[in-house]
């Protein structure tokens, strides 16, 4: 008994030093949430106004353009999947990586070739462990992401769009991230930055009531200096640049909010764990206590039956 008592303490002891982890990490990622939902609140009408803007030139004008023309028979698509560089997170990175596994074979099922572009160690480790070709990506900044990485993602992709495909360039860009609605819900989406779908994004962010007037609302007409083209030439990089970098944020937040609630539960479960850990220890020591009890009325029991054969 009194060994088993000994493997309760300990256990319980581990227990406990780890449930004190855990709880300094819940903290640590509710800290963090906060500056992540500031900044995505900081960075989303920057991409959505700048969307509009590129709306605005491409539907001005008559220009072909990789920003906004469809490709008749598209042949290659990169995919941007963004995951995270650290574990502890639940369901978090392997949920973003089913998502861009159903994007990938959706693709490939149009006959499409698919360039996997990844950040987050998670997902390389992922395509690497699987010897999985994964054409460029990058690590280190996903929990707290800011816009030179974003460029620095970005930079690769729209030279991608740029070259012919004859060349190793692609017809289409999507992106796969965990988009933050709340600090209970973050659903992994996929969303194809280019070409621009003009009629998705000029009813973006408009209720029922706001998109049936602008059914009827006349588009003005634009003069563009020096040409359309230069126009679309010089928002393009800002275009995926901004909404990349918007994934980029949403993306951390979540992460942060999934690190709680892991972080949360772990600790719960810590918690019922000691419990139950105490409830045992306390009655092994009961059975150690009882079990002494016994052997020392047993032992005087004896002691006095000797004596009173003695006596005899």
């Amino acid at each position: 008994m009194g060994a088993q008592l000994r493997v309760y303490k300990r256990r319980i002891k581990s227990v406990t030093a780890t449930k004190k982890i855990t709880k300094a990490m819940e903290m640590i990622a509710a800290s963090r949430i906060v500056k992540a939902q500031r900044q995505v609140t900081a960075s989303t009408p920057y991409a959505t106004e700048l969307t509009r803007a590129v709306t605005a030139v491409a539907t001005g004008s008559n220009t072909k353009h990789p920003l906004t023309t469809e490709v008749e028979a598209p042949v290659r698509a990169a995919v941007l999947l963004i995951t995270s560089d650290r574990g502890l997170a639940g369901g978090y990175s392997s949920n973003a990586i089913k998502a861009a596994e159903r994007l990938t074979e959706r693709l490939r099922s149009e006959g499409k070739e698919v360039d996997t572009y990844i950040v987050g160690r998670k997902g390389v480790a992922y395509y690497g462990f699987r010897e999985r070709k994964v054409t460029d990506s990058w690590t280190g900044f996903t929990d707290s992401p800011t816009y030179a990485d974003a460029k620095k993602v970005a930079g690769p992709l729209i030279e991608a769009v740029q070259r012919d495909t004859a060349d190793g360039g692609v017809d289409e860009l999507h992106i796969v991230f965990t988009e933050f609605f709340s600090m209970l819900t973050q659903t992994p989406v996929e969303n194809r930055l280019l070409p621009l779908s003009l009629a998705d994004t000029a009813e973006e962010g408009d209720d029922d009531k706001a998109d049936s007037a602008k059914k009827d609302e006349i588009l003005p007409l634009f003069d563009f200096e020096p040409s359309a083209e230069d126009v679309l030439d010089a928002l393009l990089p800002r275009y995926v640049e901004s909404r990349i970098y918007n994934a980029l944020l949403q993306a951390a937040a979540s992460k942060h909010a999934a690190t709680r609630r892991a972080m949360k539960s772990a600790t719960d479960n810590a918690g019922d764990l000691i419990k139950s850990l105490s409830r045992l220890a306390n009655a092994a020591r009961q059975a150690e206590i009882t079990q002494e009890i016994s052997e020392i009325v047993g032992g005087s029991s004896a002691l006095a039956d000797a004596t009173a054969g003695s006596e005899k």
